[in-house]
């Protein structure tokens, strides 16, 4: 069986840490790099939920896209949500490996797979990182074209389509023409700048503040918001499969407890 030293180096190479914005907490958050693991779970986030099927499933490693702990912590105890959390992971042996904002810059990450799921060609990071290797293919979200230009609502279809998705929230008139179009997984309304920027006329996202959408509608930047979970989740179950594809000894899945916590009634 791999180490969790191996598994977390090739995490690492996969998604260098040093993609990682300045504010995050990634790498691994928990657990003995020397540790073996028969069984890895990824997630999109740490829950009660996932926690147990962790236990459930005997995990020895779960590979998280948000950290737990985000912040730091001056004591781990029960008393808080977070503490009784990472408590329970220690005493059953479940490590945490976190790779966040890492995983949605890495030249095959969320950003990218979101880009290519939408069919852009010429796909380049809305705000390129130089600061190690592989030029033009680092940094936070993406841009790219459309083969051919679409109006808004036929983008938010296939947004839906490909996300699996029932529902999305537009800014923007539906018969706006659409031949450039950026994205930025999870809450990524700080991105309306930089798809202006790249001649986007279109920003798919997760979340955006209310006021943004209102400067992005005065701005003449259309969005499109799929949820934040929707954005990210299909990362964690790709990487699942990648996971599994490159240890094939060890047991690999995407939880099957976590979901997204917000539904439309």
């Amino acid at each position: 069986m791999p180490s969790i030293a191996e598994i977390v180096a090739f995490l690492e190479a996969f998604a260098p840490p040093a993609l990682a914005e300045e504010w995050d907490n990634v790498g691994l958050l928990a657990g003995d790099r020397l540790q073996s693991a028969q069984r890895v779970m990824t997630c999109l986030t740490i829950t009660p939920g996932v926690v147990a099927e962790a236990r459930q499933r005997r995990a020895e490693l779960i590979v998280s896209h948000h950290p737990l702990p985000f912040r730091p912590l001056k004591r781990i105890t029960t008393d808080t949500h977070v503490g009784a959390m990472l408590w329970q992971l220690a005493g059953q042996g479940t490590a945490v490996y976190s790779p966040h904002t890492a995983f949605d810059s890495a030249s095959q990450g969320i950003n990218r797979q979101l880009a290519e799921g939408l069919e852009l060609s010429d796909i380049q990071p809305l705000i390129p990182n130089p600061s190690i290797g592989e030029a033009g293919t680092l940094g936070a979200g993406r841009h790219g074209h459309l083969k051919h230009p679409l109006d808004l609502d036929s983008v938010a279809q296939r947004v839906k389509q490909f996300l699996r998705v029932g529902q999305v929230q537009v800014v923007g008139r539906a018969d706006l023409s659409i031949s450039r179009l950026s994205v930025a997984c999870g809450s990524g309304g700080e991105f309306v700048d930089a798809a202006l920027a790249a001649g986007s006329q279109c920003l798919v996202t997760g979340e955006a503040r209310f006021h943004t959408c209102l400067e992005a509608e005065a701005a003449g930047c259309a969005l499109v918001l799929a949820g934040h979970y929707a954005t990210e989740r299909f990362g964690v179950e790709k990487l699942a499969e990648m996971l599994g594809q490159k240890f094939t000894a060890i047991d690999v899945w995407a939880s099957g407890a976590e979901q997204d916590p917000l539904r439309w009634c």
